[in-house]
């Protein structure tokens, strides 16, 4: 089933009925709102009854309006400027109790999250991972925070990592040029995607290295120049992205590389607290007097 809704409305539009015409031009019309519509709701809105909403869906080819919803929320997520967002987020949370909100959204993007990660393309990401002669890891504007992450630990179990920093362009280039055969580019992107992430990861790829993707749609522009693409649930709150659901997976990500590493990871730690000691990096917090 295309997620291309809109598409697909527009397709249509000679097939439907005058209640379906109303309800076609209304989310055409409105697509940011519409997205986050209830069935009722968006009945309301029009003077049409909930079932004649849920009959448009099924109309389309959807097993249902929560199906037809979900591909729509996934067209206009890299559409909506900062300020639609906020339009939208205000709208959902109305003045409500705001935490409780944002968490259950966030615990909402976890299970679908789970429900859907394709653990052969896991188990893939993993084998390349470990195999990997360099691994270069790269995510800009709000995905910097995963790339970052991900690197930080990844440099505890590797000696082959290269954060590549957010630079200009040009720069972000010279950081990647002698990627090749054997190495592996991991791009993080998220709504609204960044070019410049895509381009990285396609100079990768035409320069024969493996590519990992980790985004949260297959519609997203980094699968297809990726080898393995692993999906996680992201959602828009207010101006800013929940990365709540990719961080989780990046977590998983690393326990199951350092699994596979086995002893090597025990020696790097044993080493690494030793170090600490010695240097006294860390403060030993003791009793209060």
């Amino acid at each position: 089933m295309t997620s291309d809704v809109l598409s697909l409305i527009r397709k249509n539009m000679d097939t439907f009925s005058k209640r379906q015409r109303a309800i076609a031009n209304f989310i055409m019309d409105n697509y940011d709102k519409a997205a986050f519509m209830t069935a009722g709701r968006l009945g309301r809105a029009i003077n049409v009854s909930e079932s004649t909403v849920v009959r448009f869906a099924a109309e389309l080819g959807y097993e249902g309006y929560p199906e037809m919803q979900r591909a729509l929320q996934e067209v206009i997520r890299n559409k909506l400027t900062s300020i639609q967002r906020i339009e939208v987020t205000n709208d959902r949370l109305g003045s409500g109790d705001i935490l409780s909100a944002v968490m259950q959204s966030d615990i909402e993007k976890l299970r679908l999250s789970m429900d859907t990660v394709d653990h052969e393309q896991f188990r893939a990401a993993v084998e390349q991972i470990v195999a990997a002669r360099r691994i270069y890891i790269l995510g800009l504007r709000s995905s910097t925070a995963i790339a970052g992450f991900l690197g930080f630990y990844f440099n505890l179990l590797f000696e082959n990592v290269t954060l590549v920093h957010t630079t200009s362009v040009s720069e972000m280039f010279e950081q990647v040029l002698h990627i090749g055969p054997g190495d592996l580019m991991i791009g993080v992107s998220f709504p609204r995607y960044s070019s410049r992430t895509v381009k990285i990861m396609q100079f990768a790829r035409d320069r024969g290295a493996d590519v990992l993707a980790i985004t949260d749609s297959e519609a997203s522009p980094l699968c297809p120049l990726a080898g393995t693409c692993l999906l996680a649930k992201s959602d828009m709150v207010s101006f800013i992205d929940s990365l709540v659901a990719p961080l989780s997976l990046v977590n998983a990500l690393i326990v199951a590389v350092g699994r596979e590493l086995g002893k090597d990871i025990s020696g790097t730690f044993t080493e690494l607290e030793k170090i600490w000691a010695e240097y006294g990096v860390y403060e030993n917090v003791g009793p209060v007097e």
